[in-house]
């Protein structure tokens, strides 16, 4: 396996193209079963996200040249909207201050069906936040999905129930310090 990181917005902005169909396939599967107006959501998102300074986003190639996997995130900026909206809890304003650096968000960590069990996700997760200075790291998933456990496993710690929009499935919101 193959693995590239990639922080330059024009170079991210090309991997569209490829990490596009990666996205509909794994995201069609259960419990998201996202359709064409999730993709067209996405990559809209992507589009706009892949110029904020800080993003990072990480490919995973096999052998044959085939992308299996991407994981991509940003910093969250002292505007963001990412800490409201909980269904369970109030955070405190000290734990959503934001200044550009303080919090990474993990926006997306896709890997193919066939790929996965193999550490493919787990090298993608390490390579995304290798070398960033953030305190923490942040993400949400449906909680019925497999990755829930998985991310877990990994460090991260409920912050809350969240509903981004009316009709949207409940995410949980996890976070997980990167600094002692």
């Amino acid at each position: 396996m193959d693995y590239t990181l990639i922080t330059d917005p024009a170079e991210a902005g090309q991997a569209l193209d490829d990490i596009a169909p990666v996205y509909e396939s794994v995201f069609a599967e259960p419990p998201y079963h996202e359709g064409p107006r999730d993709l067209a959501l996405f990559l809209e998102t992507y589009q706009r996200e892949h110029k904020t300074p800080g993003f990072r986003l990480v490919l995973a190639h096999a052998a044959d040249g085939e992308l299996v996997g991407f994981a991509y995130g940003l910093p969250l900026s002292s505007t963001t909207e990412w800490w409201g909206g909980f269904l369970d809890t109030t955070p405190t304003q000290e734990f959503t201050r934001e200044d550009g650096q303080r919090t990474f968000v993990v926006k997306e960590l896709a890997v193919l069906a066939d790929q996965r069990g193999h550490g493919v996700g787990r090298k993608l997760h390490a390579d995304l936040l290798n070398g960033i200075t953030a305190e923490r790291a942040t993400l949400t998933v449906r909680p019925e999905a497999p990755a829930a456990a998985w991310y877990e496993r990994l460090g991260y710690g409920l912050v809350g129930h969240t509903q981004p929009w009316e009709g949207a499935p409940v995410y949980r919101t996890l976070a997980r310090p990167l600094r002692a």
